[in-house]
């Protein structure tokens, strides 16, 4: 095949591929079914729409303070302990913290030496 045949092949495929009977000859549409039929239409109720945006806060900007006065706001609620806590707190609880995980070495003791 020589170029001249390759580009005549290529723009019948085109031609053929824009034409929508030439790929779906015999295939005939599908019957509206009785579900869809306008009357039935006004009786379903359609879909409720709801935005994305439903709620939206836009952001806003913090008063920003000193890097001392952040220090000092940080000693007095108790430090890095004070965010650890608040941390393992589940997300909008106040109630007390999550209890502490068993002690892995609970109940072991130091193995006794006897004198011989």
């Amino acid at each position: 095949m020589n170029l001249r045949s390759i580009s005549k092949l290529l723009a019948l495929l085109a031609a053929l591929a824009m034409w929508p009977g030439a790929y779906a000859q015999g295939q005939t549409q599908p019957s509206p079914s009785p579900a869809a039929t306008p009357a039935s239409a006004a009786t379903s109720s359609a879909p409720e729409f709801r935005s994305a945006f439903e709620g939206y806060q836009p952001y806003t900007d913090e008063k920003i303070i000193s890097w001392k006065e952040a220090n000092d706001v940080t000693g007095r609620i108790g430090g890095w302990r004070a965010y650890a806590k608040e941390a393992q707190q589940p997300a909008g609880d106040s109630g007390p913290a999550v209890a502490k995980p068993a002690d892995p070495r609970a109940g072991q003791t130091k193995p006794v030496q006897v004198k011989p």
